[in-house]
């Protein structure tokens, strides 16, 4: 889906067919003479880091305006959480057991999709990492409903494609993963947080600490699967230790299952639930 923009201006897209169709002479096989939009040598180089990283930020944002995404709910979880059907499979018991989450996230994807076509608009599309594990769960409830979904790729070492169940028209990759991580939050009226690892850790505390901070309005925080989360971070021992205040406990809350997170969604008071609160506590 395109926007289409008169002008009287030549525009890129012809110049850059009759620039490969010009005569074959010395200089215009010199690397100086392609244009510098089309000169992908030229594009990579060190010094020209500030325009690809202004490209990132762009590219996207262009095309879920043109789209017309308005906002999203972000999913964030761990590449290797399997789903029930392959959890004999798993690397470790542990992962095995947290395949439920994955359901947990399709379910909840699903519900999320389903309410927003309800409303007849592009609000609270489900946005995840475009990868496997909990992202694909998120994008595979929201076609199962029926509706879009985005996916934020990114080149990675080893190769690695988009799950099958992203909008393609919403598939983006990414070489930085600082823009990357800005295109998660920039429409975000909620972020839900699955069982991960480092990648998830990293996305969660950035997204916690713009919002601590008050660099980023606060929305729904749900971490999904206590047990797991308060075994892996002392969150009292940080607030005891003074290095943040009992008040930033409240910034997120507890769920466990997609119905619980759906309902805690549309009841979110502006700054979370205590923690004492939450039931099992």
């Amino acid at each position: 889906m395109t926007t289409e923009r008169h002008s009287a201006f030549r525009d890129a897209h012809t110049d850059r067919t009759s620039a490969r169709e010009v005569p074959d002479t010395p200089q215009t096989r010199s690397p100086a003479y392609k244009l510098a939009f089309d000169d992908q040598s030229f594009m990579c180089r060190d010094e020209l880091r500030p325009v690809r990283l202004q490209l990132e930020l762009l590219k996207p944002e262009l095309m879920l305006e043109e789209y017309g995404v308005d906002s999203t709910v972000v999913l964030f979880g761990g590449a290797r959480v399997p789903s029930p059907e392959t959890k004999d499979k798993a690397r470790t018991q542990t992962l095995a057991d947290l395949s439920k989450y994955y359901e947990e996230a399709r379910k909840f994807a699903y519900l999320v999709t389903e309410e927003g076509l309800k409303e007849g608009r592009h609000e609270n599309i489900v946005c995840t990492g475009g990868g496997p594990g909990v992202m694909e769960a998120g994008n595979l409830g929201a076609e199962q409903a029926g509706g879009i979904s985005i996916g934020l790729n990114i080149v990675l070492p080893h190769e690695q494609a988009p799950n099958a169940h992203v909008t393609p028209d919403l598939c983006f990759n990414f070489h930085y993963f600082a823009i990357r991580k800005m295109h998660f939050l920039m429409r975000a009226n909620a972020i839900c947080v699955f069982p991960g690892g480092f990648g998830t850790m990293d996305e969660m505390f950035e997204s916690l600490t713009l919002i601590q901070t008050g660099r980023m309005k606060r929305v729904p925080f749900l971490l999904f699967g206590q047990a797991f989360w308060e075994k892996i971070i002392n969150w009292d021992a940080l607030a005891d230790a003074g290095t943040i205040s009992p008040e930033d406990l409240e910034l997120f809350r507890y769920v466990e299952t997609a119905e619980e997170a759906f309902e805690a969604l549309h009841n979110w008071d502006g700054a979370g639930q205590k923690r004492d609160a939450i039931p099992g506590r």
